[in-house]
């Protein structure tokens, strides 16, 4: 968290959290710089305070009733709260439904991006706000694997957007957002792309993106599967460079 007063740019991947107010302090002042961060999957739902509710960061907490905190952090910074498994979680997996009218105006954020579809279910947005933008929307696939057939019974949520954010005293910042990034999900092309290029874009720097910008992985990529107690117990950062 340290490094933060000279990133450019914040990826979250995390859920749940309760940070030391020390490291909490760090992401504040990034957030109140207006900087540009991009939050993954479970970001909605970034953190839940029990441990310590006095803390000046508990209004993070995703149930959060604090004045202009409402929902916490995920529903101030990317426009949504957890709501629900609104696909069922381990049965249905997510297909992008990639043709649009930004896809069609080649916005930087979509170029290239043609076929998106992971395992993770779809989830359950309720109360984006107006001045979030859509990109995408996902419908849950009746399966596990690509081919599975979408359940048109099922309604569509969003899956990715952007949304416009300001912390109070803070300069304005944009963040983006989608439910998809669960680690087998990245075994996704396009998801890939999907997310290189809104990296660029956040950062100024959509005339950058192509629609064949290299997203292939550094290394070798082995995802596990997502559950509770699925990771693999022992590793360490040293072991992963």
């Amino acid at each position: 968290m340290e490094q933060l007063p000279s990133a450019d740019l914040v990826i979250l991947l995390i859920r749940f959290r309760e940070l030391p107010d020390t490291q909490s302090r760090y992401l504040e002042e990034y957030l109140l710089a207006g900087k540009p961060i991009l939050g993954l999957r479970t970001s909605t739902h970034a953190f839940a305070y029990q441990k310590d509710k006095t803390s000046p960061y508990a209004k993070w907490d995703w149930m959060s009733k604090v004045p202009g905190w409402e929902q916490g952090f995920g529903k101030l910074i990317f426009g949504e709260t957890w709501v629900n498994h609104h696909g069922v979680h381990g049965k249905e997996g997510t297909r992008a439904l990639v043709n649009g009218v930004k896809q069609e105006a080649n916005h930087p954020i979509l170029r290239g991006v043609k076929d998106i579809w992971g395992p993770s279910d779809v989830y359950g947005i309720r109360n984006l706000p107006s001045e979030a933008e859509v990109f995408l929307y996902g419908q849950s696939t009746a399966g596990m694997d690509a081919q599975a057939p979408l359940i048109w019974e099922k309604s569509l949520m969003p899956i990715a957007w952007v949304k416009p954010y300001r912390l109070e005293e803070g300069k304005p910042g944009m963040a983006f957002a989608t439910t998809m990034g669960a680690s087998l999900d990245f075994l996704s092309t396009d998801l890939r792309r999907l997310v290189v290029n809104a990296s660029f874009w956040l950062l100024g720097r959509g005339d950058a993106v192509t629609a064949d910008l290299n997203v292939d992985y550094v290394g070798t990529y082995r995802p596990t599967s997502f559950g509770f107690d699925t990771f693999r117990k022992g590793m360490r950062v040293k072991d992963f460079n």
